[in-house]
């Protein structure tokens, strides 16, 4: 059954951050030990919420690059044990409103390009709260809605990177950023920007 059809009377806005925790194995769980979201809640993507006539997508960066998803296509991705998506649904306040139409236009000239896999803010590709980041920023006459902070990749409990993380950006060929800005969809989840308004789980 699709979800759109299923739904509960929750009514999505235009603009809406849907959050979302996705399984992605290690790099998760070094994500989760870094990283705090909303209420306690892990979160591992993020995208924003655009309406195409009468059909509802999610403008999200992912591995393949920079897409529109369908919100069905976004809402069945990640269910936890009773079929629920793990979805949360963040919206900005009032007085931030009036930057969603420019955001989702600033948004959407990025489809296509592709994922940032390095984690740059000064390359021409995208992730996932990297797109949303500079997309609202560019609404906002270049002043950042969303703050970037200092990232690590460094388990708290010992101070060393993640194994993970340095195969990964092994595998790469780029140095570790840690230190450089960047955002994550748990920080964002916290913004003082944003409620938090529906949990899909619940």
């Amino acid at each position: 059954m699709a979800f759109v059809a299923c739904k509960s009377s929750f009514e999505f806005q235009e603009g809406d951050i849907l959050f979302q925790d996705g399984d992605c194995g290690d790099f998760c769980d070094a994500i989760r030990k870094v990283t705090h979201g909303f209420d306690g809640n892990s979160f591992s993507h993020n995208g924003i919420l655009t309406k195409e006539g009468e059909d509802w997508y999610v403008l999200e960066a992912v591995g393949r690059g920079v897409v529109l998803t369908t919100i069905d296509d976004f809402m069945s991705k990640h269910l936890d044990e009773h079929g629920k998506p793990k979805v949360m649904v963040g919206r900005l306040k009032d007085s931030y409103q009036h930057l969603i139409p420019k955001a989702i236009a600033e948004g959407k000239k990025h489809l296509g390009k592709p994922y940032d896999s390095v984690f740059d803010f000064e390359n021409d590709a995208f992730y996932c709260s990297e797109l949303i980041h500079f997309s609202f920023k560019a609404a906002n006459d270049q002043e950042d809605l969303f703050m970037p902070e200092p990232m690590t990749y460094k388990d708290p409990e010992t101070g060393e990177v993640f194994s993970v993380w340095v195969d990964y950006f092994e595998k790469l060929g780029v140095a570790i950023p840690e230190g450089e800005p960047g955002l994550n969809p748990g920080g964002m989840s916290r913004s003082p920007v944003l409620e938090m308004i529906k949990d899909f789980r619940e």
